[in-house]
């Protein structure tokens, strides 16, 4: 097992991908009704990018057409080493997503596109199969979502991120048995406390993360903005509090997605996901086991907010920020 008090090293080069699935599509960010720029985006996509960046094999698989902006996603993920599932490119035309970013720089997202899933690899081939958004709740994709991540989670392991998108997802109580469904199939969630807000209400967050532990994942988070996360291991009765990286905020656009790239990173570095056995490992594990994992997540995160778009740091990016900074060790 990896010491949690060392640095990040590189895997090897024999471990199998994690696969990415869910939406990639082409994020134009507006400020004051002005459009600033068109990027390549989508929620796993940024995942399988942050993930390679940090030294994983990973593939996306998706639902994009055969058009310029298809090709610019197929160049994204080839420039980031993601391997792509054949098949993601037969949208009849590739996903937009609106960023509209307030003056904090926070930013919310209105979409034009149409999802599906293309014919997946064998599970027995992959590591990890990673999924979240509006991917497992939006038909008529959602539905094979779903059998996927029943598939992974007897053959390996799962991590799936709510990652709200109220329009698309229309009301909590049209997606809410979906959601829980897949968290129960799940070893790691990762949610932000404004998705938690927009299922449940008024409900406390604890009190959520308490309730989806029992239904069965190893590692429950909720991330919090500026405040850092919330994080709940099924093993420890007691809730750790993650602060955030001090980093000047450009914008959002991608941190939740770095989050996840940084955490699954750290997980797999230390065999607690990819294989049945690390599913095991991973329920039975206690903080000293995962501090190092989340302390990759911040960093990352807090990376990607210091420059605009959905920035996929680097392995060596994380260890400059280590050498700075031993107690993130």
């Amino acid at each position: 097992m990896t010491n949690p008090t060392a640095e990040p090293t590189a895997p090897a080069r024999t471990e199998a991908p994690v696969l990415c699935l869910g939406e990639a599509l082409v994020d134009i960010i507006i400020r004051d009704d002005q459009i600033l720029s068109e990027h390549v985006g989508g929620s796993p996509l940024n995942v399988a990018c942050g993930i390679t960046q940090l030294g994983h094999p990973a593939l996306i698989a998706s639902w994009w057409g055969d058009d310029e902006r298809g090709r610019a996603i197929e160049a994204h993920a080839t420039k980031h080493t993601v391997g792509i599932v054949p098949g993601s490119d037969k949208a009849d035309r590739t996903a937009i997503a609106n960023a509209h970013l307030d003056p904090q720089g926070r930013a919310t997202y209105d979409f034009e596109l149409v999802w599906d899933v293309p014919e997946l690899p064998p599970a027995a081939s992959l590591a990890h199969l990673h999924t979240g958004s509006f991917a497992a709740t939006l038909e008529p994709g959602a539905a094979k979502v779903l059998a996927a991540v029943k598939r992974m989670a007897i053959n390996g392991t799962v991590s799936y991120d709510p990652n709200v998108r109220p329009a698309l997802m229309e009301s909590p109580e049209k997606v809410l048995g979906r959601v829980e469904d897949i968290v129960a199939l799940s070893d790691v969630v990762k949610a932000s406390d404004e998705d938690v807000a927009w299922l449940y209400g008024d409900t406390p967050v604890e009190e959520v993360m308490r309730r989806w532990i029992k239904m069965g994942p190893g590692l429950v988070i909720v991330t919090r903005g500026p405040w850092g996360a919330y994080a709940l291991l099924s093993g420890d009765r007691d809730m750790m509090v993650v602060d955030p990286l001090n980093v000047e905020v450009a914008d959002t656009v991608g941190a939740g997605d770095s989050f996840m790239a940084g955490l699954l990173s750290g997980l797999l570095d230390a065999d607690l996901l990819g294989s049945p056995l690390a599913k095991a490992k991973l329920r039975s594990a206690d903080w000293s086991q995962v501090r190092t994992a989340l302390h990759r997540a911040v960093i990352t995160s807090g990376l990607t907010v210091s420059r605009s778009g959905a920035y996929a740091p680097r392995r060596d990016e994380v260890q400059r920020v280590l050498a700075v900074d031993p107690l993130l060790r």
